[in-house]
């Protein structure tokens, strides 16, 4: 890539993690090896919605009123320090109090929300980060480059564990300097081209020099009035938001982990918009005239995750044969009901698509018989561990089962709770799922199968691997490094410990009395949780 404005390449990634909508004040300038800015302060509303049924979309919307937003999981460790954000339930809240420098917006395009410029230097060593005048946080203070070397120190102290550090693994603080009271020039500790995008999302938003959790203060949308984990947390109107008006008077978050409660809370009254509607109460949704459902197209991925350091899965004949046991397009319709896309084992769907280009994998179960029976493995009985962290992967483990019986493999379904599936066996578990946002290829490499990842769910472990991704990181010609990228996917899908059996489509539900809700191709629920731009039609 010669500037890293390009969309491709490259790219961000938080876990779990999404991107604020409604930045309508910026854009991306191409050219010139610059992300640019347009304007300082205009409507962050966006009036376009997809929905599957009529809607008020294009309506005006009035001022007022509570959002009252019914989220997956949730428990006694929710958080609403960005850097610590996991659940869906810790997104809702850091997407809309805190904001990042730059995000993915609905469309997936690369949008500046509280830098005004991202310039890279000779080589992809340095950036230069300035950032907007006159932004304000909550308590009054002005934005400044204090806030944002703060704010990254907080992160990589060692003293406070947290998932922010791989996003900022290669910034050599020692070396990064304040030029200005809105200007940071970055000195990485090695080139990587995509280092802009690894600021996009939840974990490295930025807060004020002092931050207290307890007490949270950010520059987002709304502002904290209370929290109480596994429960709810209520946030008021910014007045002062610098991307423009914010609509509704107060937002209330509320931890609803049972899919069918969801619902039934949105249904009677309760609440006025629910994130992941299961697939299966679709229709059910629609038939009702007082309520929405939003869907859209996504690169979100819920892999099968298998440790490849331990056995039966350190054969590399064990796992692709347990690749070629799924039958993807069965999945996609009986976990999904049909909402989503047939994948090939490999991610990113949006950053270098592999259509044509990787032959795509099918079920073969003699294949998979025959690699078994090589690997000493016949009859194999395993454990396999999964939750309702997510729409469809309880489902989608009980097709598995049902599709390895014909090869052989005996598939022992342990369904767990969040809190257990995310408590200290997380990334130990030997046969498990996951579910990731749609992410560019180096930043999702990064955090998943890179050689400090920390979500190494699969224990990945490869130098060849290493050593590519490194130099896909140095190179700046788009075509050069596109065409590395995708032998790097080629790897991924040969010798990877992930199973990834489609791309899931985003399915929310919604009061008729809203406007202004879109999908994010991004994954995350109700266009990167974009209540900025959302209010009561008027």
């Amino acid at each position: 890539m010669s500037d890293i404005s390009s969309d491709s390449g490259s790219g961000g990634i938080s876990r779990r993690d999404a991107l604020k909508a409604g930045g309508g004040a910026a854009a991306v300038v191409m050219g010139g090896g610059v992300l640019a800015a347009c304007g300082s302060k205009s409507s962050a509303t966006n009036a376009s919605s997809t929905a599957d049924s009529a809607s008020p979309a294009t309506g005006r919307i009035k001022k007022g009123g509570i959002i009252s937003l019914g989220v997956a999981g949730g428990g006694a460790a929710d958080t609403i320090d960005p850097a610590k954000a996991n659940v869906d339930a810790d997104l809702a809240r850091t997407y809309n109090l805190y904001d990042p420098l730059l995000q993915r917006d609905p469309d997936y395009k690369r949008a500046l929300i509280l830098a005004e410029e991202i310039e890279p230097g000779p080589g992809a060593k340095t950036f230069t980060i300035r950032l907007r005048d006159g932004v304000e946080f909550h308590n009054g203070k002005t934005l400044s480059a204090d806030d944002l070397l703060y704010t990254w120190k907080r992160i990589l102290d060692p003293k406070f564990a947290n998932a922010a550090k791989a996003q900022l693994a290669l910034v050599d603080m020692k070396r990064t300097r304040k030029l200005d009271k809105r200007t940071v020039r970055v000195q990485l500790k090695a080139a990587n081209i995509g280092f802009p995008d690894n600021l996009v999302g939840s974990y490295t938003r930025v807060v004020p020099e002092g931050y207290d959790p307890k007490s949270p203060v950010g520059t987002g949308p709304f502002k904290f009035k209370s929290f109480k984990a596994g429960d709810r947390s209520t946030f008021v109107r910014n007045e002062n938001y610098h991307l423009g008006e914010v609509h509704v008077d107060e937002l209330h978050i509320i931890d609803i982990p049972d899919p069918s409660a969801r619902v039934n809370a949105l249904i009677g009254g309760q609440l006025n918009v629910i994130a992941s509607l299961p697939a299966a109460q679709v229709q059910g949704v629609k038939a009702n005239p007082k309520l929405r459902v939003l869907t859209g197209e996504t690169g979100s991925w819920q892999p099968i995750t298998m440790r490849t350091d331990q056995a039966p899965f350190n054969d590399v004949r064990v796992t692709e044969a347990f690749k070629l046991i799924i039958d993807r397009k069965q999945i996609i319709e009986q976990a999904l009901n049909g909402y989503g896309a047939v994948a090939n084992d490999t991610y990113a769907r949006y950053d270098v698509p592999t259509d044509g280009k990787i032959p795509q994998r099918e079920q073969d179960l003699e294949k998979a018989k025959s690699l078994l029976k090589a690997a000493g493995q016949s009859g194999l009985t395993v454990e396999f561990v999964t939750a309702p962290v997510y729409v469809g992967l309880v489902e989608a483990a009980q097709v598995f089962a049902q599709q390895a019986k014909g090869a052989g493999v005996n598939i022992k379904i342990r369904k767990v709770d969040a809190g257990t599936f995310f408590g200290p066996n997380y990334l130990k578990w030997r046969l498990a799922q996951d579910y990731w946002a749609s992410n560019a290829f180096i930043a999702q490499s990064d955090v998943a199968v890179g050689p400090e990842a920390p979500f190494n769910e699969t224990h990945f472990d490869d130098p060849k691997f290493y050593s590519l991704l490194s130099e896909i990181k140095r190179e700046l010609d788009d075509t050069k490094r596109n065409e590395m990228i995708l032998e790097a996917k080629r790897y991924i899908h040969d010798r990877s410990g992930y199973i990834i059996w489609g791309f899931s489509n985003s399915i929310d539900a919604y009061s008729a009395e809203l406007v202004g809700l879109r999908p994010s191709k991004y994954g995350v629920p109700l266009g990167n949780y974009g209540f900025a731009s959302v209010g009561f039609a008027a």
